[in-house]
């Protein structure tokens, strides 16, 4: 489980807008050193006499405490690291070693500070240390329009009004005899708080070991106005930041000196070359050595005894970035969401236990006893069985097919609009406290492989954006063939899919007639086939969704390659829906054959309708829902369990082939440099969060689109969540190399498809419940019966055995012989469908009408009803805009005040009144502008331009 934790700040103070709802916000002080603000002294001790840790020196504690984190001086930090493997033999010829002089050359001019280590104890590897400097962290960090926390705003809180209310509410207080009613009357609520808050203690983030982080105004970083942030702060510039600028330097410099090569740029393709091996910023610490966040975080969060306790995501933010910050954020999110569909679904499970012996259709099963026997089950090996046989499997049907399920179904609809109303509010909370707000990424450039595969195209096109010229992809001769032929073999792997479950279902037909079933001693296989073919046509079928992931996801990111995608982002986003389109009929294709198609056109005794020779699978008595049910159980399960254990394998995997690529299997590389160690892992990758998205995204399918048949999902889901959690952060922190942080706003496509996801979820849940389960046909007898006394008789047809062919030597004597169904016979060895099966068929469509529309009518009252962003936050917008525009306001007035004329001069006053009355954009402009006095800000406002002067260009 996990919810952002939710600090004090100083803002939220002056407007008065906090409220006691519980959390942490509420129940502990604010810490009074933020990153924005001095770090608080080292010795500075609590009551324990031990030294006052604050977030300011967790964030920079493993550069103070591991010497391998700098360069040789002790003084300047590595930022960066680049390795080369002179073992290679792509590394070592003169073409790469050249392309390596000149792009650290590159470097050099840009500002960079390398410094060179190739020890011979490593076999050789070679290793460039990078610093950036003040000067280009200053540069960049106005490139990247980074958002900085300014000084604190003494002067505005000082202004700052206080509420009304609560000024009366202390005004009142005066007064004994009112004093001691309050105190009478919240006694109990008082007691009641404390023993919460003494429950959430044990499950909240420990602020002793992640002390809270005071909330900073920040504002877009500029040279010109640099006096407005508190540059002077220890960790104004953090690891995260310093590796971010590096990482944007390393992308964009030139590694030849040719004039026509103008695509020879970026680490990512000197890596693909081979002339460097890794490229990677460091982890702040060994994993077992205290005084490092990577330690801190480890132990405290991703240890699996605290799964159950919140996760401390400000500081997983500001060691992973943004984006991973915002994956454990979702994921944790996502977790405590089921916990309230996981109880409602346990209650409804348990009540149809409690209840299974007064179903009354299920114990006539049990009690039946008619001479007439059911029709056999298949053509030549099958014999004539007894209805009260399938005993158990009636009852065990029972416990997912029963009024509970419309319920659940029709609950699971508006859960999941809730869901994704709720998390955009949540995300919004989370996008404004981390600095994102209004966050526009910058201008991304082509992808080096993109470059790389156009090197030959003379043609280019000049770039709007960017004003440079970039190749044009020729349509005819690359686009189109290429777009062509990835539509045409993802067409094929989904008929592959097809395939796969056309092959399973039919190894359940010739499965359900082969003999050595029916002579088996095991009389729930010999009479109840259906549940044996069903678990093990499930666990094959699993097998083959596991070994066509792996083939799925090779060739959907070759094919995404073939389409010459410009950017990261469309890369990203193309590879996404792709192997989510085929991973959606991977896994789901099954699901839908038995939800949907199974038993609904096998025709009838004597005119069976067959396939490739079978007759087709044909559902129990009591409906295909228990099928399903073991269906989706077994796959679910299975491919968490499948999943959870590759994950955690596989890095090691890795990482062990990475050594032994590197160096071979009888030398091994041991140091305690931390750049050497870190060599040794395993390279985080830009598709990194990709499978751990896409599992829990097949996840909630499971949990949503079919839920009505396994109302045990969320459970399953909550208990694989918990544990995913804490294994996914420790499988970051130990097998991974220290990911570049990415600035992110959302989660990206994810979204879309998980809304798309529910839309479908209303449709799949009402047809399950209207054509799977037996809920309709129930309905329908007991409302015009008035009770369900012989409902077992009424769904059973009886035929002639004369028109059966094909039969197996019996004892059975009888005539006749009972099938499911609504049938009646017409003559001779005709039967067709009573009036009763379509009064029951209309009474079906009829539901799913009624029920698509009401869930549909529900999940826009509550995106109506449920707000983006809370009116509290927009209002907390608001104010810090207008808190820091008056602090530059103030700020720029006092600078120029110092500056401006001898007295009685009232050019500055005038000019102030003049900014006074800006309009927010014009403020801004004039605030970050390249203006060194107030002066100049009247430039900015539009007057009236004089006779004959020039109109306006657009540029």
């Amino acid at each position: 489980m996990s919810v952002l934790s939710t600090y004090q700040d100083n803002l939220s103070q002056e407007m008065n807008t906090d409220r006691d709802n519980g959390s942490e916000a509420s129940t502990r002080p604010a810490e009074d050193c933020g990153c924005g603000l001095p770090a608080a002294p080292a010795d500075v001790t609590n009551n324990n006499g031990k030294p006052v840790a604050n977030h300011c020196s967790i964030v920079m504690g493993g550069i103070l405490n591991n010497p391998s984190l700098t360069f040789n001086d002790r003084v300047r930090s590595v930022d960066f690291v680049l390795v080369w493997e002179a073992g290679k033999d792509d590394a070592t010829t003169e073409e790469a070693y050249e392309h390596r002089r000149i792009f650290e050359q590159n470097l050099e001019n840009e500002g960079l500070q390398l410094e060179k280590e190739a020890p011979e104890e490593l076999y050789g590897l070679h290793f460039i240390k990078i610093h950036a400097p003040l000067a280009v962290l200053r540069d960049y960090s106005e490139v990247l329009k980074l958002r900085m926390p300014m000084k604190e705003c003494s002067k505005i809180r000082k202004g700052a009004r206080t509420n009304a209310i609560l000024n009366a509410a202390m005004y009142m207080s005066k007064f004994s005899a009112l004093k001691d009613v309050h105190e009478k009357t919240n006694s109990l609520i008082d007691k009641i708080d404390e023993c919460w808050d003494n429950v959430m203690s044990k499950i909240r983030v420990d602020p002793a070991l992640f002390p809270e982080r005071k909330h900073r105004l920040t504002a877009i970083y500029s040279k010109d106005k640099e006096y407005l942030f508190d540059t002077s702060a220890e960790c104004f510039w953090t690891p995260s930041i310093r590796s971010r600028i590096v990482q944007f330097i390393l992308d964009r410099k030139k590694f030849s000196e040719s004039a026509n090569d103008d695509f020879a740029f970026g680490i990512t393709r000197l890596i693909s070359n081979n002339t460097y091996s890794a490229a990677y910023p460091l982890h702040d610490g060994d994993l077992k050595t205290p005084g490092s966040m990577r330690h801190l975080l480890y132990t405290e969060w991703a240890s699996v005894s605290k799964c159950l306790k919140y996760q401390p995501l400000d500081y997983v933010k500001d060691y992973f970035g943004v984006k991973i910050g915002l994956y454990f954020a979702w994921l944790g999110f996502y977790t405590h969401m089921l916990i309230p569909a996981s109880l409602v679904g346990l209650i409804c499970v348990i009540y149809s236990a409690a209840t299974v012996y007064s179903n009354k259709p299920s114990e006539d099963i049990c009690n039946y006893n008619s001479t007439i026997k059911m029709c056999p089950q298949c053509d030549y090996y099958c014999d004539f069985w007894d209805l009260k046989t399938t005993c158990l499997q009636s009852r065990i049907t029972y416990l997912f097919d029963n009024p509970t399920t419309v319920f659940f179904a029709i609950f699971m609809s508006f859960w999941a609009a809730c869901f994704l109303e709720l998390w955009k509010r949540y995300s919004a909370e989370m996008t404004h406290r981390w600095d994102l707000t209004g966050f526009d990424v910058y201008e991304e450039h082509p992808r080096p492989q993109y470059l790389a595969r156009l090197a030959h195209v003379k043609r280019t096109q000049l770039n709007v954006v960017t004003g440079e010229r970039e190749p044009m992809v020729p349509f005819w001769r690359m686009r189109l063939p290429a777009a062509l032929m990835s539509f045409s073999v993802v067409a094929l792997l989904i008929l592959l899919a097809l395939a796969t479950v056309l092959g399973v279902v039919l190894y359940r037909m010739s499965l359900l007639g082969a003999n050595f079933l029916r002579q088996q001693d095991n009389v729930l296989i010999t009479y109840s086939p259906i549940m044996f073919t069903t678990a093990t046509a499930a666990s094959i079928n699993l097998v083959f969704i596991c070994i066509f992931n792996y083939i799925y996801q090779f060739l959907a990111e070759w094919l995404t390659e073939k389409e010459l995608l410009r950017t990261q982002t469309e890369f990203d986003d193309s590879l996404t829906l792709k192997i989510y389109l085929l991973q959606f009929v991977n896994y789901y294709a099954s699901i839908f054959y038995i939800a949907f198609f199974k038993g609904k056109f096998v025709g009838r005794p004597g005119d069976y309708v067959r396939f490739f020779g079978h007759r087709q699978e044909e559902c129990s008595p009591g409906g295909c829902l228990l099928e399903l049910s073991i269906q989706l159980a077994i796959i679910m399960i299975g491919k968490q369990f499948i999943n959870t254990v590759v994950e955690m394998m596989m890095p090691y995997v890795l990482k062990w082939w990475n050594i032994l690529r590197t160096i071979g299997r009888k030398k091994r590389i041991k140091s305690p440099l931390q750049w050497v160690k870190d060599f040794k892992l395993v390279d985080f990758g830009n598709m990194g969060l990709f499978p751990e998205y896409l599992e829990m995204v097949l996840q909630y399918g499971f949990v949503t689109i079919f839920v009505a048949a396994f109302p045990l999902a969320p459970l399953f889901a909550l208990i694989n969540n918990v544990l995913e959690m804490r294994l996914d952060a420790k499988k970051f922190l130990t097998c991974y190399r220290r990911p570049v942080p990415q600035r992110v706003s959302d989660i990206g496509v994810w979204y879309r498809i998980l809304d798309s996801i529910g839309k479908l979820s209303i449709i799949t849940n009402g047809f399950i419940i209207a054509f799977t389960s037996e809920f309709i046909p129930r309905l329908v007898y007991q409302f015009t019966n008035g009770s369900m006394d012989q409902y077992v008789n009424h769904t059973l047809t009886d035929f002639r055995i004369s028109v059966l062919g094909n039969l197996t030597k019996s004892t059975y004597n009888e005539t006749m012989c009972s099938y499911p169904g609504y049938w009646h016979y017409k003559d001779g060895d005709d039967y067709e469908h009573t009036n009763w099966y379509w009064h029951v068929m209309g009474a079906r469509l009829a539901f799913v009408v009624v029920f698509e529309n009401v869930v549909a009518l529900v999940m826009i009252i509550v995106r109506w009803a449920i707000p983006d962003m809370s009116g509290e936050l927009r209002d907390r917008i608001r104010r810090e805009a207008y808190v820091i525009n008056s602090f530059i306001m103030e700020e720029t007035r006092a600078r120029s005040q110092a500056r401006r004329s001898p007295p009685g001069e009232d050019g500055d006053e005038s000019n102030w009144n003049h900014l006074a009355s800006l309009s927010g954009s014009d403020f801004d402009l004039a605030a970050h502008g390249d203006h060194q006095d107030i002066r100049d800000l009247s430039k900015h406002v539009v007057t009236q331009p004089p006779e004959g002067s020039p109109g306006p260009e657009h540029v």
